[in-house]
């Protein structure tokens, strides 16, 4: 794969102002303000700069050196780590001096597709250990791809995630088997907190 290429395409995106900013603004709408969120492969970082701007304490891992650097060029280094998704251990963020519990852990564009089929179940495993009380998993997937819906629903059995919401794309478009697009929720038990005043009405 040509990871260098795509991290200078990803570049010239931000350069130009391109909005790319879609998973984000999802994410913010369905969390506490002030949340702790992971974004696992996050590429370039925009996800994680995103929801910074928006007030969120937010960490971004991805195992390809490429498309760090260019993360670590255009945001604050500090918000990355070179880690696979199936090494968010505690153990291993903590090593890494990472938070070791989130309310939203987000893989958006096709990140799953990436990971062979032991790999997802592992890393489903662990973002059940690592959301808090009411967190969120949150996954951006083409459909009828490796990683997508099925899969995920295969992998999150037994963990205590519950599919609550399945989309369509980031709009909240309403899913269909012959949807090409998927935005899936799944939910740690408990209810998210989200406070008193307006986020809590």
């Amino acid at each position: 794969r040509d990871y260098a290429g795509y991290a200078a395409k990803m570049r010239q995106h931000v350069l130009a102002g391109t909005d790319m900013d879609v998973d984000v603004r999802f994410i913010d709408m369905m969390c506490r303000r002030g949340a702790r969120v992971l974004d696992i492969g996050c590429g370039i970082g925009n996800a994680v700069n995103g929801l910074r701007r928006r007030g969120h304490a937010a960490y971004g891992i991805d195992p390809t050196a490429e498309v760090l650097e260019v993360a670590r060029e255009l945001y604050d280094e500090a918000w990355f780590r070179r880690l696979a998704a199936v090494d968010i251990t505690p153990e291993a963020l903590r090593m890494n001096g990472l938070p070791q519990a989130y309310d939203v852990i987000l893989m958006s564009g096709n990140v799953p597709s990436f990971l062979t089929t032991h790999e997802l179940h592992e890393t489903f495993r662990q973002v059940a250990e690592l959301l808090a009380a009411g967190g969120i998993f949150v996954l951006g997937t083409t459909t009828a791809i490796q990683g997508g819906p099925v899969d995920q629903d295969k992998a999150a059995a037994g963990l205590g995630l519950t599919l609550s919401h399945r989309f369509s794309d980031w709009h909240l478009g309403a899913f269909r088997a012959d949807s090409p697009w998927s935005v899936s929720m799944f939910t740690a038990a408990a209810s998210m907190d989200f406070g008193e005043g307006p986020d809590g009405m």
